[in-house]
């Protein structure tokens, strides 16, 4: 039995890149920095941090170029593949990557900067529904209460 999985949590390094395939199909490729922090044999502490490159296909990758920037915090899950090609100078290039299969969103910090999806969506807040109860501003008394 084989397996080849990834699953890592940590923060973009740059905004995703959408691009689309000549078959139609969309790609987004983008980097995720993850940070380990463990102690030494002397008791200090050490940090270090790998970078990772991501691939993701599909509605998914659509999903993820429209709403993740950098810096955002993420979940991928997927496979780790390399693939090589040959540079225009002869050498030859490799490139580790992890295809995802599943992105999920971290939690937004604090003071981003919201899409306007969401800025329209606060717009419409603004705006009562038609059937909407108005409530009268000022203090209510019981003795006014007709039950």
């Amino acid at each position: 039995m084989y397996l080849n999985r990834a699953i890592i949590i940590g923060n973009l390094t740059r905004d995703p890149e959408l691009k689309t395939l000549p078959s139609g199909i969309s790609i987004t490729s983008f980097g995720v920095a993850t940070n380990r922090i463990w102690k030494d044999k002397n008791n200090q502490k050490q940090e270090s941090t790998d970078f990772h490159n991501i691939v993701v296909f599909g509605r998914q990758a659509e999903t993820t170029a429209q709403y993740l920037r950098k810096g955002a915090s993420v979940l991928v899950e997927g496979r780790i593949q390399t693939r090589s090609w040959d540079a225009p100078d002869g050498a030859k290039k490799y490139r580790t990557e992890i295809v995802a299969d599943r992105i999920q969103f971290g939690p937004k910090k604090e003071g981003a900067d919201r899409s306007s999806a969401s800025k329209t969506a606060e717009n419409k807040q603004d705006v009562p529904p038609i059937d909407a109860i108005e409530y009268p501003e000022d203090n209510v008394n019981v003795d006014d209460i007709p039950f």
